[in-house]
């Protein structure tokens, strides 16, 4: 008899997520219900026997079928319903709903792939503390298709971080077969990389939760990564609609449930369970009902963006700007225990493409980590140990291939703190050189930064050869969120203020992050022009050719902070020039200059 072979608590907690995803299904058609739902009905014992046995400490990273997973690993149900009636009191205040969830060290998010290397990110920080902690990762077989899992799987196995990998198999991908677009074996993807793997089934929870349990241990004891292939069948459709398979087949898994199963061996205890969970739930969601949703004035207040109007002189430095970020970096990995630093290539005596991270692997080497070309990889790593409390500083070789780790920033880690409901920080840096006029072609030499500047949450900030960098870099230190920094390639090699042009004044404010002013000495400007970073520079070299060409004395705002323009400061200049242009690297149309000018014309309309 089955229920001889699996306790009865196991039963009950089985009983309460199948319970609660119905009751999400019934919620929903009523209306009740905030955005949409994807239930885990047949998955139930995959929760259980990896989330559901894992200590405190550990963690686990979900996908959008993660209300089974969050039941398992937290027992927190009256949260979760809360969560998807939209109420403030739910685990994430109402405003993640279905699929971001995150509590007591449980995360999820929806995009497939991607919380793949952010897992891996967080079980290396608890690796770096050697707290003992381990953590797992639920994918599904749709998750295969992803590039991101590839790239962590063999960043796990080469640096051996104790995470487990819980491929949930269900044999479709939405609506799509797996026999249609999943090509070879499934555990021979992770024995490729020298990973460890395990299979089970759901409809044998015994067995399943004993071979959970050994690969639990083996991750923790072995400190090395698992896979665990676990084939499982939902009952319902993909999400709370259209269902193409065939009634048959459902119907087939159906008999091969477990809960289903019991049901029909034991019908007296499973109707008792059945009946006292759900007049549970039910309580549950009437208290629920009767709570206030969060009001969007509680949760944002937008801060006012101003500039200091304080100038000071700006002041030459005799190094190099790449020197000067050398010497920060060297002097911060040992001064602050945060501090992770990643990239291709940075290992030295190399020392990284353009020898930023020259030495730093000499002096701190538990602390560099040298990737393969796996950018997704790197930035999602990143996130984890940023999640963890650490700040990663990520260096991508060539700012064209930020565009390998935009789900990354844009999915991850710029949603983090705000989908959870302010519950987590992701205070990662992403460091790259743009920029031209080097001769590296069409891939090597691309100017991306105005599709970074208007990312929520995250910080876009472009440095120059006008201040030293560490200005900017230790203020980056102090920040909570996502930092994107551009270093432009040709800037590197050249000293701080090497170059004064004649009759001009060189002046730097007391922002954060700096604007830097350079106006005529004794006459009145006739023409405000607004650059930053490696173009600032070429500006700043033709400003006298630009009087004698065109008799107009141009002043030039320099600004760091990209991603919060200083319009104030422009209009300001603008006001008193009667002219404003805004010379930026990069294609035409869509630019940073069509915000700053159309910000500048709006602050001029108002007064």
């Amino acid at each position: 008899m089955l229920v001889q072979q699996i306790n009865h608590k196991l039963i009950k907690q089985a009983l309460t997520i199948r319970t609660v995803e119905e009751k999400f299904l019934s919620l929903f058609s009523e209306g009740k219900l905030n955005g949409t739902v994807h239930t885990c009905v047949g998955q139930e014992f995959s929760a259980l026997a990896f989330a559901g046995q894992l200590k405190k400490k550990d963690f686990v990273f979900s996908n959008h079928r993660c209300h089974g997973h969050y039941i398992a690993f937290t027992g927190d149900t009256k949260g979760l319903l809360a969560e998807l009636l939209g109420k403030a009191s739910g685990t994430s205040g109402g405003i993640g709903s279905s699929q971001h969830l995150c509590n007591s060290n449980f995360f999820s998010n929806g995009i497939q792939g991607g919380i793949v290397p952010v897992s891996a990110g967080y079980a290396l920080g608890n690796k770096l503390r050697k707290n003992g902690a381990i953590g797992v990762v639920y994918i599904g077989d749709g998750t295969l298709g992803e590039g991101a899992l590839y790239e962590t799987m063999n960043i796990i196995s080469k640096w051996e971080i104790p995470l487990l990998i819980v491929c949930e198999n269900n044999f479709y991908a939405q609506s799509t077969p797996n026999s249609v677009n999943l090509a070879g074996d499934i555990r021979a993807r992770a024995e490729a990389f020298g990973i460890k793997t395990f299979k089970g089934h759901t409809s044998s929870p015994e067995n399943l939760i004993e071979d959970a349990a050994t690969a639990i241990d083996y991750v923790r004891s072995e400190t090395k990564p698992c896979f665990f292939l676990v084939e499982t069948f939902r009952l319902n459709s993909h999400s709370k609609g259209d269902d193409d398979r065939s009634p048959e087949e459902i119907q087939e898994y159906r008999e091969k449930d477990y809960l289903t199963t019991f049901s029909k061996e034991q019908t007296d205890y499973y109707n008792n369970y059945s009946a006292a969970i759900s007049r549970e739930v039910n309580e549950m969601v009437e208290h629920i009902l009767q709570e206030r949703e969060q009001r969007i004035e509680e949760y944002y207040v937008p801060t006012a963006v101003s500039n200091s109007d304080n100038w000071l002189p700006a002041k030459p430095v005799n190094k190099r700007q790449v020197e000067l970020l050398n010497h920060f970096f060297k002097e911060t990995i040992t001064a602050d225990e945060r501090m992770i630093f990643l990239g291709e290539d940075i290992l030295s005596p190399y020392g990284g493409a353009f020898k930023v991270a020259k030495d730093l692997s000499f002096i701190a080497p538990e602390k560099v980590f040298s990737t393969p070309i796996s950018e997704s990889a790197i930035v999602g790593i990143s996130n984890g140990l940023a999640l963890n409390g650490f700040k990663p500083f990520a260096e991508i070789m060539f700012g064209d291939f930020i565009t390998l780790a935009f789900d990354q920033i844009v999915n991850h880690a710029s949603k983090f703190h705000h989908m959870f409901n302010k519950k987590a920080n992701c205070p990662v840096v992403v460091r790259t050189p743009m920029g031209g006029r080097r001769g590296y072609g069409p891939t090597h030499s691309q100017t991306l930064d105005k599709f970074l500047i208007g990312i929520d949450n995250v910080k876009t900030v472009a440095i120059n050869t006008f201040f030293d960098p560490a200005i900017v870099y230790r203020q980056i230190l102090k920040e909570e969120h996502p930092v994107i920094v551009i270093e432009n390639k040709t800037d590197y090699g050249k000293k701080i203020l090497h170059y004064l042009a004649p009759n001009f004044v060189y002046e730097i404010n007391e922002d954060v992050y700096p604007v830097v002013q350079v106006r005529p000495a004794v006459s009145v400007p006739d023409i405000t022009i607004v650059a930053y970073g490696g173009m600032a520079d070429l500006v700043n070299s033709l400003l006298g050719n630009i009087f004698l060409e065109t008799d107009l004395k141009p002043e030039l705002i320099i600004p760091s902070l990209i991603s919060a323009l200083p319009a104030d400061i422009v209009a300001k200049s603008a006001a008193r020039t009667g002219r404003l242009v805004v010379i930026e690297e990069g294609s035409a149309y869509g630019g940073i200059g069509a915000e700053l000018i159309a910000q500048v014309t709006e602050l001029v309309e108002e007064k």
